[in-house]
């Protein structure tokens, strides 16, 4: 049985188990006592496994998502055109998320009696995340974004400092020479691999962790919260649609000048291919082919761009993030002002960046934009069972923006690239026709 539809029987399990104590004892003392003292910590436990591989990936995934760029200066324009292509996709598809959930509010709506107990059993979880997101505004937020110490930053969940020093890491790489730098990648590269088969190997016993979270909530809050989840996912699956279908046509007419319907027609395979693997980086060589063949992107810029793409440009994951973010504060009735809107588009942008390209590799780093505005982490039990198809569908968003970003830089660079870049990309992509 696929582990997706093992954690989706966790979560329908927990949630009939949970419901069921609810509407038998009214989710009193003995039931209040077994959720503290079973169910409850073996959902944190879980929850700790994955958060404890969040800052080897961030350090090791942007580190090398900067420095296999290359020389800044070597690149040229097809760096930047790229880069600020992939900045400026990943952070509409945020906003986009963020005015949907600002204005139908899915999350809205609890009993305030459900909210405040809600608050109530996460009181200590939240308190302590409160206080990391009271001090990540302003002044302070512009001081703590140089860690003075890396490892004790990481060591207080300082998340900012340390997505800075990893990326002060890659810029430093790009600085020096191949034989100089290649130790410390070949590094980065293990210790980002190891990072994602820990997640694997930890997502293998999501159905029990799911189990229990979802059992804690629902044996003590009952059957409200789950018909908040179904606007969620209604919201989530929205917004992608409106990116796909409205938003990536405008910018290819107006900025690439291609035809956006020949365009989403030709680029078919790639999303049904998204769709099917949840996966960038199971994708890439369709990704890769199609940007050529059927695209007519340059092999140059197609090779440069869709690889890179696979690791920093998750439009669709930065929308899921910021819609989730705002989705489980308004449950957890915690008030997230503009700025801190703010905030969450830009560590939703940023953590899209280091987000793993492989199924639900954006689960561990969105608890972590969770914990920075103060919403329990814990509510990541409430959205986890449904995450498989909001993955694949994510997915979709995602490997086109990669194309799209593809046929931008072709369309800016008049397809005039030089030799001596024309050999770098080359090396990086899989064979054209390895699908």
């Amino acid at each position: 049985m696929p582990l997706h539809t093992k954690i989706l029987l966790g979560l329908i399990a927990g949630a009939a188990a949970g419901i069921a104590v609810n509407l038998t004892t009214g989710g009193g003392a003995t039931t209040q006592r077994f959720v503290s003292l079973v169910t409850e910590p073996i959902g944190r436990v879980w929850l700790n496994a994955l958060m404890m591989v969040v800052i080897p990936l961030i350090i090791s995934t942007l580190s090398l998502g900067v420095a296999g760029l290359g020389s800044v200066a070597k690149l040229g324009r097809i760096g930047l055109v790229t880069l600020l292509s992939f900045l400026t996709l990943t952070s509409l598809a945020t906003i986009l998320g963020l005015l949907a959930v600002n204005i139908i509010r899915p999350g809205a709506g609890l009993d305030p009696d459900t909210t405040a107990r809600l608050m109530e059993a996460y009181r200590g979880q939240a308190k302590g995340a409160m206080g990391l997101a009271e001090g990540a505004f302003g002044v302070d937020l512009f001081v703590q974004i140089v860690p003075r110490n890396p490892l004790q930053a990481a060591a207080n969940g300082e998340m900012l400092a340390v997505i800075f020093f990893a990326l002060m890491i890659g810029v430093a790489l790009t600085m020096l020479t191949k034989e100089q730098a290649a130790p410390m990648i070949k590094f980065l590269d293990s210790v980002a691999h190891i990072t994602v088969a820990i997640i694997s190997l930890v997502m293998k016993v999501a159905p029990i962790g799911v189990f229990a979270l979802i059992f804690s909530v629902t044996a003590r809050f009952g059957f409200d919260i789950l018909l908040n989840l179904l606007k969620y996912v209604i919201v989530v699956l929205g917004c992608l649609g409106i990116f796909l279908l409205v938003g990536y046509p405008i910018i290819l007419k107006l900025v690439a000048r291609r035809d956006p319907w020949d365009f989403l027609r030709k680029a078919r395979i790639v999303m049904l291919t998204g769709f099917s693997t949840s996966s960038s980086a199971a994708t890439l060589p369709t990704t890769l082919r199609v940007t050529e063949e059927q695209l007519g992107v340059p092999r140059q810029i197609a090779g440069f761009v869709v690889p890179l793409g696979a690791t920093m440009n998750m439009n669709g994951t930065a929308l899921f993030e910021g819609v989730t973010v705002l989705f489980l504060a308004q449950v957890f009735g915690v008030s997230l002002g503009l700025g801190q809107q703010l905030v969450v588009i830009v560590m939703a942008v940023v953590t899209a960046i280091g987000t793993a390209s492989i199924p639900g590799g954006s689960i561990p780093l969105l608890m972590m934009v969770l914990g920075m505005v103060g919403v329990p982490m814990e509510g990541i039990a409430i959205v986890l069972g449904v995450d498989r198809i909001l993955d694949m569908s994510r997915t979709i968003v995602n490997v086109t923006g990669d194309m799209v970003t593809a046929t931008i830089v072709d369309r800016f660079e008049g397809r005039a690239v030089t030799p001596a870049l024309a050999s770098t990309p080359s090396q990086q992509a899989p064979a054209d026709d390895s699908a």
